[in-house]
Parts: C-alpha cells; sequence; structure tokens
C-alpha cells in the first residue's frame, strides 16, 4: 500500500467514527456523506484495497436487454459527448439504475488499463459495491457531480476522476448514469467544472428523446422563458392525456414546477397549472409566433412561453396485429425457431428504421448478408437499392474510387466520363459494408466522414455531394482487438456498432432440424443421415449446410435420402459430441474429440499452431479438414467450406 492511499483510508475513517463533520476534512460534505453512507449502510470497509468487479456478459446482456430502448436513444448523445472529450483522454460511460455499465466508448488500445480501472461495458460502479464514485453517488443522490482523485472511497479509484449527471424518465424515476472519466488527473477538482456542464446537457437531451420518444401519443407542451429557444431548445417538457392532466414530465420541469402544486406535477390539471380552460391549448398550437404564446404560471408570478403538439394520430391495433406487425416476412424467414436467432431479429425489428448503424458479426457463412438483405426489405428503404461491398475483396489500389467514384481525368487510367461510386449507388436505400475489419486504415476515415457528415467526396472533386444511405456492416473478425492492435479506427468502430447484431453459429442452434426439413422442401432423410446431419459441427455454418443438402437433393432426386446421398466429407467427418446414445452393456463412450475447427478459426487459421494445441500432426489435421471440404483462407478471405 502507498503512502497516499494510507493518508486516504485515514481520513475515511476519521469521517467513519466521528460523522460528516469530522475535523480537518476538506472534502466536499456531500463526499463525506457518502463516505459514511458507505461504512454505516454498505457495510464496506475503509482499508479494503478492491479493484472494479466486471459482472459476467450474460448478466451483463441481461441489464443491456432490460434497458435497451434507452440504449437506443442515449447512443447518438453518447457518440457526440465522446467526439468532444475523447481528445482529452476521457471515457464515456452509460450505466443503468443499478450502476452497471450498459454502454461505453473509450479508447480500446488502452483497454488493459481502463478495464482494470472499471472503465469498461459490464463494470458494476453501485455505491454498495464501489463504494463513493461518480455513477454509485449520483445514484444515491440524484444529482449531478464529480467524485476527483482521493474523493473515491476505495483507495484503489484515488487516480481517477469521473464526473455523472442523472438521467430521469418521464415519472421522475431514475433510469440511467451518464458518467465521462479519466485515467488519472493532475489537475484540482474544478478543472471538471466544464465536463460537468457538458453532461448535464448530454443527460438532459438523453432524458428530453426519450420523454418525447415515449409521449407521441399524448399532448406534448414544451415551455421555456426565452420565446427564442421555445422552438429549438425548450427548458421544460409537459405531457398531458385527453382530459388535460399531467402524465409526464422531464426533470428540470420537475425541479421549477412541483413544489408550486399541491399535489404533485404529475396528475395536475392543465387549467391548474396555467389557469386557463383546456378548451384554450389549441391557440398554443404552432401556428401563433413563440413571442405571443405567453402564459403565466399559476403556481408563481413567473411569465413562460408555451408550446403545444397534439398527439399523433396512431391507428388502433388488435393485439395479434401487433404482434405480426412486429416481426416483417423477410426477417421472420430467418429463424425455424432458435430462440437466440429470434432475439436478435426482434431488435433488429425495432430498428428497421431508425438512423442507428448496425453492426452483424458471427462466424462466416452464418448468414450475415441474409441478415442485411432482410432487415433492407422490411424497411421503409426497401423499394431503394441495396448495394453490397466485400471490403476484402476489392483490391486495396482500387478501393476508393470504386467506393467513393471519381470525377472524369481524375488520375491515370480514369474514364473520361467518370464514374458513380457503391455509395452512391446506394442512394437512399442501404449500403452492405462485408467485412469491414479488412478496409485499409487510409479508407476507413474517409468512411467515418461519410457516416458523420452525410456527406462523401469523390476522387478528384472539389465538392462533396451529400448522401442518404443506410449504413448496414458485418465482419467475422474481433473488431475490437483489431483496435487495441491499431488496424482498425476506435471512432469508426463507435459509429458503426450503433447497434450490435451477433448471429449464432449453426452448431449452437436449436432449429438445425427445422431448417433441413424446410430447405429440402418436404423430403426425407434416413434416420441415420438424419443424425449425421444434426450431429455435424458445420465449420462453413449455413452455407455449408445449404451446399450439402443440394449435393444430396440432386444424387437422390427421389425418395428418401441416405447417408450414401451425402457428400463424402459429411460422410466421414467428425460429429458433435451429442450423438446417438450406445447400446445398453457397452462401454462408456469416450470423449467427444476438441472442435478442431473451432481452434483453426482461433488461431486465424495457422495449421501448424493448431496442431500443436490440438496434439495432432500437421497431416492429420489436414485430413480432416480435406474431409470436412474445409480449405484454407487465402488472405484477407474467409475459409473455404462445402464442395
Amino acid at each position: 500500500m502507498k503512502p497516499f492511499q494510507q493518508a486516504h483510508i485515514q481520513t475515511v475513517l476519521q469521517v467513519a467514527e466521528r460523522g460528516v463533520n469530522a475535523p480537518g476534512v476538506q472534502h466536499d460534505r456531500l463526499i463525506r456523506e457518502s463516505w459514511l453512507r458507505c461504512v454505516t449502510e454498505h457495510g464496506l470497509e475503509p482499508t479494503r484495497m478492491q479493484e472494479a468487479i466486471i459482472v459476467p456478459r450474460q448478466r451483463l446482456r441481461e441489464h443491456q436487454e432490460q434497458m435497451e430502448a434507452l440504449l437506443q436513444i442515449a447512443r447518438h448523445g453518447l457518440e457526440s459527448l465522446y467526439g468532444q472529450m475523447a481528445g482529452l483522454g476521457y471515457c464515456v460511460l452509460l450505466t443503468d439504475a443499478r450502476g452497471v455499465t450498459v454502454d461505453f466508448l473509450g479508447d480500446l488500445q488502452t483497454e488493459p488499463g481502463l478495464r482494470k480501472a472499471g472503465l469498461y461495458l459490464g463494470a458494476d460502479w453501485s455505491e454498495a459495491v464501489a463504494g463513493t464514485c461518480g455513477v454509485g453517488t449520483c445514484i444515491s443522490t440524484g444529482q449531478a457531480l464529480t467524485v476527483h482523485l482521493n474523493d473515491h472511497f476505495d483507495a484503489c479509484h484515488i487516480p481517477l476522476t469521473c464526473t455523472t449527471a442523472p438521467v430521469f424518465d418521464s415519472q421522475g424515476q431514475l433510469r440511467a448514469v451518464l458518467d465521462v472519466s479519466r485515467l488519472s488527473s493532475s489537475q484540482p477538482k474544478a478543472s471538471q467544472h466544464l465536463a460537468l456542464q457538458l453532461v448535464q446537457r448530454v443527460a438532459n437531451d438523453i432524458e428530453d428523446a426519450a420523454f418525447l420518444q415515449r409521449h407521441r401519443r399524448d399532448w406534448v407542451l414544451r415551455l421555456s422563458g426565452a420565446p427564442q429557444f421555445l422552438d429549438v431548445q425548450p427548458e421544460f417538457l409537459l405531457a398531458l392525456d385527453a382530459a388535460g392532466r399531467v402524465v409526464g414530465h422531464n426533470q428540470r420541469a420537475h425541479r421549477a414546477l412541483a413544489d408550486a402544486c399541491a399535489g404533485g406535477l404529475l396528475g395536475a390539471s392543465f387549467e391548474s397549472l396555467f389557469g386557463q380552460p383546456l378548451a384554450q391549448i389549441g391557440r398554443f398550437v404552432a401556428a401563433e409566433p413563440s413571442d405571443r404564446r405567453a402564459v403565466m404560471f399559476a403556481g408563481g408570478p413567473r411569465l413562460l412561453f408555451l408550446s403545444a403538439t397534439p398527439p399523433a394520430q396512431a391507428r388502433a391495433l388488435a393485439p395479434a396485429q401487433v404482434e405480426q406487425a412486429a416481426i416483417p416476412a423477410p426477417l421472420a424467414q430467418l429463424s425455424a425457431g432458435d430462440a437466440a436467432l429470434q432475439q436478435q431479429i426482434a431488435r433488429a425489428a425495432r430498428l428497421l428504421n431508425s438512423p442507428i448503424n448496425l453492426l452483424i458479426t458471427g462466424e462466416t457463412g452464418t448468414g450475415k448478408e441474409y441478415f442485411a438483405k432482410a432487415v433492407h426489405k422490411s424497411s421503409a428503404r426497401r423499394a431503394r437499392p441495396f448495394v453490397a461491398v466485400n471490403c476484402a475483396a476489392i483490391p486495396e489500389a482500387l478501393i476508393e474510387s470504386e467506393l467513393f467514384g471519381y470525377v472524369g481525368g481524375s488520375f491515370s487510367g480514369a474514364s473520361a466520363k467518370g464514374k458513380r461510386g457503391l455509395i452512391a449507388e446506394a442512394e437512399g436505400g442501404t449500403l452492405f459494408l462485408d467485412e469491414i475489419g479488412d478496409m485499409p486504415l487510409t479508407l476507413q476515415t474517409r468512411l467515418l466522414r461519410v457516416l458523420s457528415e452525410r456527406e462523401m467526396l469523390p476522387v478528384g472533386a472539389t465538392r462533396a455531394v451529400p448522401i442518404n444511405v443506410r449504413v448496414i456492416a458485418a465482419t467475422h473478425a474481433p473488431l475490437e482487438q483489431r483496435v487495441r492492435e491499431g488496424r482498425f479506427r476506435d471512432d469508426l468502430y463507435y459509429r458503426l456498432n450503433g447497434a450490435h447484431i451477433p448471429l449464432p453459429p449453426l452448431r449452437e442452434r436449436s432449429d438445425l432440424l427445422a431448417l433441413i426439413e424446410r430447405w429440402v422442401a418436404g423430403r426425407r432423410f434416413s434416420p441415420a443421415a438424419q443424425q449425421r446431419l444434426l450431429h455435424y459441427p458445420w465449420p462453413g455454418n449455413l452455407r455449408q449446410l445449404r451446399n450439402a443438402l443440394e449435393y444430396a437433393t440432386h444424387i437422390c432426386p427421389e425418395g428418401e435420402m441416405g447417408v450414401a446421398d451425402l457428400p463424402e466429407w459429411l460422410v466421414h467427418a467428425p460429429v458433435l459430441a451429442q450423438q446417438e446414445a450406445a447400446p445398453q452393456g457397452m462401454a462408456e463412450a469416450q470423449p467427444a474429440e476438441p472442435d478442431w475447427w473451432q481452434v483453426l478459426q482461433d488461431l486465424g487459421w495457422n495449421v501448424s499452431a493448431a496442431a500443436r494445441r490440438l496434439g495432432l500432426s500437421r497431416m492429420t489435421l489436414y485430413r480432416r479438414m480435406q474431409r470436412a471440404g474445409l480449405a484454407l483462407p487465402r488472405r484477407g478471405q474467409a475459409a473455404v467450406t462445402g464442395r
């Protein structure tokens, strides 16, 4: 333990023993109260040295799913805030109301330090776990604040500076905490004042965006003390039901107006708030100039300017119609009942027409392009082009002109007429960037401008062209690892990863039999052939399965298909562990052999390294690959499976 940590522990112990008014303690009262709360309510020991707790991936996913709608709304705000603060060494976190980090933007090249410090996805920053900290103390107090260096309860966290602001829902309940943090700071606490202002502003923006989304079918009142900002950035938001009673508010409205309402702001009537009957609300709809829409707040002598928006007209649907409309047919056809895949399909259905970019990941052959096409066909852009670009297949020397196009004569060999790029070809529709992890770094910078500015500059042009495309990217590569290695831009990664759609490998899907039956259209396999199909590991996933089924149906065009009708590589290939049980009286089955195809993928298709890990000779591994129809990929491409 270092001397500064020992000194800090003594200060915390002094507050724990003598209370918040302990003499000689210079920390803010809010911090001292939190220290005392950590000891008396949470039972934490001041002498402890506990590093950050990262929850398991499955628990993290549960926390994310419970607030997915807010995550979608908040993402733009997080990206905006990170863009302003990343150059100063900050990362941005969003936690749920329990303090678990559900979204994170930071420099992945410094990931080990961030993860160890808890500035990472899945970190638990609740006060009961981490002690006094930005997130936990914000949750406990409901206040925006900075916890700077030795303000932290736990001596492990002394190097950190964390600035946070709460995000409330329209009922006044805390839903999330927005946080910006640095691993270290040599400046005094006052240096975080600007960070606090920025975090509060973005937290308010997220809160207001969620409010407007939730109350689009109610009357929405926007109020401001300045008419010039009424329609641009109102201070207060209220939602009214058909009877004119408040059913929602933003937190600023609650702080400013609630004390003047005897029974609280929720349930207050339009008339009690503004001294006018509800029938007069129509004159505040945006037909009149904002400076003529003044009202006197009934709870006190305060002049406000009011803009009223009537509820959106929603066509009533029966519950069955709503459920059916939620998953459009092109997306619904991707699954035959697998729960994990259907969960991702349901998420994609909620994002069909949002501006959020999608990042689809999964092993080679899991159907990433099919998924992207289904999203396009299900969206409002379905009548416009779907343009697929394989970033690994276009030569690096040509990818810039292929994507962005060029003006005539802009380089040697260029057509005099010029050329529209693939991005321009996708105008109004969807641009699918397959194998985005293989895009050259120089092109990543230009693509980032397309995503952030919604414009592109053809090669040789002097004026940018505005574009309107939905970008869906896909990769089988671990992008976070490539960011850490400096091979992929972190700002582009975060821009593409608006919503992550991981597709499960075929060997983990529970609907394999249903898929087989769907694809062979009423044909039947013998029990032995069916078992072989169900227990094969399918390293090439859907692509390899389709090849095998097409082979079998052509070899045996009529009647039941047997094992002899399957491809040779499938007949002789290793199978998964869940094969048919041995007859009674036989010796216990041998342990399943290692997943050699997965080892190959994990080691980047390095056969020598995979053979060493598996305890096999290279020739044995090559023979297994040959029987499975698995060919080594050329550089920049995925493995080829099937025949």
